[in-house]
């Protein structure tokens, strides 16, 4: 009977809000004249709910990458991916006292929350390689090879022009201080970075989809804010409908050579149509292929669908973040404006093949779900991670160097320093953004003994990065790594004008404080 009752409030409120709306038109696909399932510009909460239930936050569950033999598996073969939505998410969880999920904490995506300082490509070259081979600190037995991958600037003046569709959740869920309202931020921000050669288009979601704001200049700034301001949360989601239309106005308003995305924000708690993962990533990979790039913005806390945006965005040809703050939105949408909305190479692989003379076995840190069968490298239709203007790729190797006979491997044998040996030789495929057939290059890296301490600064970095992941996922190849071990690191944050590296560090001793206290991890349903 309750539900019942609510049903029949909801619809009365909607009918309300509709008989007070000017014109009372159905809203309409743009190519068409078959009405959308109507929605109201000004949206109702029926429901009252403020917040979502704690707790229904979901993550995806993945086996972490362990040490393989060389001998057996000398090729390693992984997809690059420059999302940071992990970072951020695993701050909130710090600054609201609580430890995060271990399946929250994905330590490629901290890694390449960061930047580094790698040397620019040459020429029209999308991208350039570096590597750096040192002691490791949590195993000194071990040394660390670190893979950096540094995408070509694009400044503003330079950008392409931009047709854009902001694809934004307005269901109950979104009811919340840290959800909606920040999200209006968030692309008020966005637009004010545009100029009158960008167009935007705004479709909405919650039971039903619409268009609130056709294809509309970025010079008309105070239009498309009034379009944003107005937005009010209510409802279920039914984010399969939302997509669809959204894929649909970004292809009409294609522009040629230009930069085509949708920009979706949500906290990605799908409960109405396609609500299963995997058939959500299905329509996405589907949509994929009309040109229209995807960026996920996640929001808000207590029922985030962390795996279900993830997976949208790797299908997208995109990338995540997750917006914690208005900081966090200023660093992805201004600071880093260029790198989310322009993809200058796609596909990226990387298969690296070990020296079984130089190296006994070895472990990838991170990309736990990135991971590539050896075929896949060379087959241009296997998806892969996309590279952002200006964005970085980061990656470690933990290497097991060769022992040389059975009785030393409790000796911990001295690493060897044949400057002239191949550790290692890496080969990395791309795409050209409008290409479908991949490029690849490669080159040889070598060891040449250095310890940590005598590591750049950036490498001693983000190797504290790794660390700090590695203790809050209770990784079983942590080692001597300690929370006041990585404090020790905190001479790394030099060169540090945003303060993204002195935060870390107080992040860093903000999970000792709690770890010290026994502060509860946040239990929350894995896939």
């Amino acid at each position: 009977m309750r539900a019942l009752f609510a049903l029949k409030t909801e619809s009365i409120v909607l009918l309300v809000i509709a008989s007070l709306i000017c014109g009372c038109a159905e809203l309409k696909s743009p190519s068409s004249e078959a009405p959308i399932e109507a929605m109201p510009r000004t949206i109702a909460n029926p429901t009252g709910e403020l917040s979502p239930p704690e707790g229904s936050e979901t993550y995806a569950h993945v086996i972490e990458n362990g040490i393989l033999p060389v001998v057996d598996h000398p090729l390693s073969t992984f997809s690059i991916d420059t999302d940071t939505a992990s970072y951020s998410n695993i701050r909130r969880f710090l600054v609201q006292g609580q430890l995060p999920p271990s399946d929250a904490v994905r330590i490629e995506e901290c890694l390449n929350y960061f930047s580094y300082d790698y040397p620019p490509p040459d020429g029209d070259a999308p991208f350039s390689i570096h590597a750096e081979v040192a002691g490791c600190p949590w195993n000194p037995a071990h040394r660390l090879a670190k893979l950096g991958i540094q995408g070509r600037a694009v400044s503003n003046e330079q950008r392409p022009a931009a047709n854009l569709v902001f694809l934004l959740d307005v269901s109950g869920s979104m009811n919340h201080p840290k959800k909606l309202p920040l999200l209006k931020e968030s692309m008020r921000l966005l637009v004010e970075q545009l100029g009158e050669s960008d167009h935007i288009a705004i479709v909405v979601y919650a039971g039903a989809a619409g268009m609130v704001l056709p294809s509309t200049s970025a010079s008309q700034a105070k239009k498309i804010g009034d379009a944003i301001d107005q937005l009010q949360a209510g409802g279920s989601t039914n984010g399969a409908i939302g997509i669809t239309l959204a894929y649909q106005i970004a292809v009409e308003n294609m522009v040629p050579n230009g930069i085509n995305r949708v920009i979706l924000c949500t906290d990605g708690d799908f409960n109405v149509g396609i609500t299963d993962r995997s058939q959500l990533t299905r329509l996405i990979e589907d949509k994929a292929q009309s040109g229209v790039f995807l960026s996920v913005l996640g929001f808000g806390m207590g029922n985030i669908k962390d795996d279900t945006m993830e997976g949208l965005a790797d299908r997208g040809n995109g990338n995540y973040a997750y917006i914690d703050s208005f900081n966090e939105a200023k660093k992805v949408l201004v600071d880093q404006v260029s790198g989310t909305l322009i993809t200058i190479a796609k596909d990226v692989k990387i298969q690296v093949h070990f020296n079984p003379a130089q190296v006994a076995g070895y472990r990838l840190i991170g990309y736990d779900n990135r991971r590539l069968a050896n075929r896949d490298f060379a087959d241009d239709t296997k998806d892969a991670g996309e590279i952002g203007a200006g964005h970085s790729v980061t990656a470690f190797y933990e290497i097991v160097p060769p022992i040389p006979d059975a009785e030393a491997v409790t000796n911990q044998p001295s690493i060897p320093r044949n400057a002239g040996s191949e550790l290692f030789t890496v080969k990395l495929r791309y795409k050209q953004p409008n290409d479908h057939s991949s490029q690849e290059s490669q080159f040889a890296v070598t060891d040449r003994g250095t310890s940590f301490n005598e590591a750049s600064s950036d490498f001693r970095f983000a190797a504290a990065v790794t660390q700090f992941a590695m203790l809050l996922k209770n990784s079983a190849h942590r080692g001597q790594a300690t929370f006041e071990s990585t404090l020790e690191l905190k001479d790394s944050a030099r060169n540090d004008p945003k303060g993204y590296r002195t935060e870390f560090f107080e992040l860093v001793r903000q999970a000792r404080g709690l770890r010290n206290n026994s502060a509860p991890r946040i239990n929350v349903p894995a896939d």
